[in-house]
């Protein structure tokens, strides 16, 4: 999340925060999609990570992405943390390792999506270059150990990073080494979350298998296709995973509210001061009886700020997070909302997907969730194949984006950004596969060529 939210409207009762999902419902011809997407800032002369501060560091160059864009800066105490576009809703922020993100402004297409990121690649590149910088586009830094990580200045990692290890092993992992890309996609109604949910929740191990690309970790593989996806598997399982809760009778708001308000906050924000409450109950803090801050009343921007640390395999917030999928080249960053969006913006595909994976039992979505990592497309539920299944979703996908005719200024329609995925199915390797594979031939077993085979 690039802002923390600001609404200072005192929570009275649990209905509210039932109401504050309900407000997210659009008409279908207001459905728009956001893309995020992370990068590995690195030296170009040495391969070494970017610390936050000195004059070729993280800072400066968000202060020189700022003046080429013109953006508000975002502020932590006196650090300039990111960038947000007061006009179009789109903001550059910083994950705690150094990872440089693009929150993508909602926008009506695909086509729009991929102008935004090739936009925002040049702007980037075009201050980067002058401080040696370059940018590699992988689901976990492929060189670095945790200690040779920088760390960002911000008041909410410093929490995260000290409680991370009381309920998890990998959580710093997750924090400082991983990178992802996701789409922000929107809904009409509650049944209608309800529907896409589910869908997006059962095919996020498809998205983890299709856009595996973390093999590597401190020079070496790792014996995992996506050690993104492994890393979560443990990093804090009270507020990540696959929300079983939500195939069951009844699922709505009420019931992702009850969920929400059960995981354990992080910090409680008031002015400009992050205050440590990590462990504690949203209930208590809903109650004014939370023991870190007595007396203190709950705000709707603490319940939307508690609801950005949450962090399931599909994450509701007003509108959908697709979180399952590793970052990777350019084509990939596309090919992700497109997948999401042929899938879950066409009724005719929603429901053809539906089809799919509505026999699959709680057991079965949590075994491919547990066997993707290693197995990639490999993986198997209900006795296919993911590589199998995957054809049949890309070709629903296909006839979604077809079926919305968004075209661009040469008459292509939204088809064409799932071509790459098609590709991997085709040959059954996915890019993960293919970086192993160089390491193991052409790198002769030296992971550093990983830097430009990968750079963004």
């Amino acid at each position: 999340m690039a802002r923390d939210v600001s609404d200072l409207e005192l929570i009275a009762h649990r209905d509210q925060l039932v109401q504050w999902f309900a407000a997210g419902a659009k008409d279908k011809s207001h459905f728009r999609l956001g893309t995020e997407h992370e990068k590995f800032p690195f030296y170009k002369a040495d391969l070494s990570p970017v610390p936050y501060a000195g004059a070729r560091g993280i800072e400066a160059l968000l202060k020189g992405v700022q003046q080429k864009l013109g953006w508000e800066p975002i502020m932590d105490g006196p650090a300039i943390i990111g960038l947000f576009d007061e006009t179009g809703g789109g903001a550059i922020s910083l994950e705690p390792g150094g990872q440089f993100e693009l929150s993508g402004a909602p926008l009506a297409d695909m086509h729009a999506t991929a102008g935004e990121l090739a936009h925002h690649l040049a702007v980037t590149h075009e201050v980067a270059d002058t401080l040696g910088i370059g940018f590699v586009s992988l689901g976990m830094s492929p060189l670095w150990s945790l200690a040779q990580t920088p760390v960002m200045p911000k008041q909410r990692y410093k929490i995260m990073k000290d409680y991370m290890p009381k309920v998890g092993t990998r959580g710093q992992d997750m924090m400082f080494r991983t990178c992802t890309v996701q789409v922000n996609l929107d809904f009409s109604s509650e049944a209608d979350m309800v529907q896409k949910l589910r869908v997006s929740l059962a095919l996020q191990p498809l998205a983890t298998a299709l856009f595996a690309n973390s093999p590597f970790t401190e020079g070496k593989p790792n014996g995992f296709l996506s050690m993104r996806s492994e890393i979560w598997r443990d990093t804090d399982n009270q507020r990540s995973g696959m929300l079983p809760f939500a195939f069951d009778p009844g699922m709505g708001f009420e019931r992702y509210v009850d969920y929400a308000l059960d995981v354990p906050m992080y910090f409680v924000k008031r002015g400009d001061v992050y205050h440590n409450v990590a462990g504690a109950s949203f209930r208590d803090l809903l109650a004014g009886k939370l023991a870190g801050l007595p007396g203190e009343a709950a705000t709707m921007s603490d319940w939307a700020n508690h609801l950005g640390t949450i962090f399931p395999e599909v994450r509701l917030k007003r509108y959908l997070e697709m979180r399952g999928a590793d970052a990777g080249p350019q084509s990939h960053l596309n090919a992700l909302p497109a997948l999401f969006v042929g899938l879950l913006y066409d009724d005719v595909a929603l429901d053809e997907a539906w089809q799919v994976v509505r026999g699959w039992s709680a057991t079965e979505r949590q075994k491919l969730r547990d066997d993707v990592p290693r197995l990639g497309l490999a993986a198997t539920i209900a006795g296919r194949s993911l590589r199998d299944i995957a054809g049949d979703i890309l070709a629903i996908a296909r006839r979604g984006l077809t079926a919305r005719a968004r075209r661009n200024a040469t008459g292509q329609d939204e088809t064409g950004f799932l071509d790459c995925l098609d590709a991997i199915v085709v040959s059954g390797q996915t890019r993960a596969q293919v970086l192993l594979a160089d390491y193991a031939g052409p790198w002769h077993g030296d992971v550093r060529p990983v830097f430009d085979n990968s750079a963004i």
